[in-house]
């Protein structure tokens, strides 16, 4: 049996005379996500429809709910246009409810076709009818058990249990960055951030083995394949900074180590934005949450970047930061107990004001960027696409 879905746009009906370009990329990633998936898309006036055998539903589900660009979703029955059918699948939808445990109800109506012989209120007013005969369920208006939408269009479109979607631009649509992914909370989360305005990216991870344990890195795998999931792909590359971290050790002042080592990621991850040509950078730092975040030591950080830097939690607190981990579904991942390389190394007192001028000097006395190079030549890269998870 064929299933239909209902995806709502929101930003990009918003679109002047660019819209059909940021729509048809929509289409095509709703298309290479289910690539191996026989479906029908079709997009039509601020709604995008999936049609699917019953058997790959729960997959195309979890493509909607991953899927960067819509507002919302829904399974929908379809029905004849006339106020008959709709009232008996309006009838049909609060029974099933109703054996679930609703008691209330609220009917929203959309009448896109304004050929059709009732407006919005006349097609609540009938369509309830069922319901009120029925005895099944009371109306309430502002605080419902369940909601039954009825979309008058092309079709007409009956459904309940509107899902949330990602919102945001498809990827792809706003060029290309470089995320700098630790196995932290902030990264993935500035990740998803910039997926969300239509960014494609890729990753880079700074491993120090053995000082970091292999666990890790397959930490920061895991944290790759959920963004995977939301940006269709990414490309992890692993980059080994053991002898970096040893040579700032050995060079730098201890305060200045946290700061030195970010330094050089900023130049391995320049070196890595210019090969895949990213258009930018993307890190997790939020302004003062810790040491190396001040601004005086991001502006010493920033000072390495060769392309853009984006800060896209720059004004965001923690619990903020934890809620949209929560909703993407990394936080879990994020709090396993296996640090990253910039926490094992930091020092007891670090320096909270950076000058710049003798930040450069500490960098060039500790001249690190042959070892760098050699590390950026010898990384290593692993893919992982949105299709392999479903």
């Amino acid at each position: 049996m064929k299933i239909t879905y209902l995806a709502k746009l929101g930003e990009l009906t918003l679109k002047g005379s660019n819209k059909n370009a940021f729509e048809s990329k929509l289409v095509r990633n709703t298309r290479d996500f289910l690539k191996h998936i026989p479906v029908d898309i079709i997009l039509r006036a601020g709604r995008m429809y999936i049609e699917v055998e019953e058997e790959y539903c729960s997959k195309v589900e979890f493509c909607l709910n991953h899927l960067i660009g819509i507002t919302g979703w829904a399974k929908t029955t379809i029905c004849d246009k006339t106020i008959e059918a709709i009232t008996e699948t309006v009838t049909k939808l609060g029974k099933a409810a109703k054996e679930k445990g609703a008691k209330t109800f609220k009917l929203d109506a959309r009448r896109s076709d304004k050929s059709f012989p009732l407006d919005s209120y006349g097609i609540m007013r009938e369509a309830a009818a069922g319901l009120y005969d029925d005895k099944t369920m009371t109306v309430d208006v502002h605080n419902p058990d369940v909601t039954i939408y009825i979309e008058v269009r092309e079709k007409c479109f009956v459904y309940t249990d509107s899902n949330i979607g990602c919102r945001g631009l498809p990827v792809g649509t706003s060029g290309k960055g470089l995320l700098l992914l630790s196995g932290g909370l902030d990264s993935p989360v500035a990740g998803y951030r910039m997926l969300r305005r239509g960014m494609k990216i890729e990753c880079i991870y700074f491993h120090s083995y053995p000082y970091t344990s292999e666990e890790a890195q397959k930490k920061v795998e895991d944290l790759a394949k959920v963004l995977s999931t939301y940006g269709l792909q990414t490309t992890l590359n692993i980059v080994s900074f053991t002898d970096v971290q040893m040579l700032i050790k050995e060079k730098a002042p201890e305060a200045w180590s946290t700061l030195a080592l970010r330094m050089c990621m900023m130049k391995a991850a320049s070196m890595l934005a210019k090969h895949i040509s990213a258009d930018c950078l993307i890190t997790g730092e939020s302004l003062g949450q810790v040491a190396s975040q001040t601004l005086e030591n991001m502006r010493v950080t920033e000072s390495m970047a060769e392309v853009p830097l984006m800060r896209p939690l720059v004004g965001l607190d923690k619990e903020e930061i934890v809620e949209t981990a929560n909703f993407i579904g990394t936080y879990d991942t994020s709090i396993l107990p296996y640090e990253d390389c910039c926490v094992l190394f930091s020092p007891k007192h670090p320096v909270l004001k950076a000058d710049l001028e003798e930040a450069k000097e500490i960098y060039k006395k500790i001249d690190p960027d042959e070892l760098i190079e050699k590390s950026f030549n010898e990384r290593e890269v692993k893919h992982f696409y949105a299709f392999e998870s479903l």
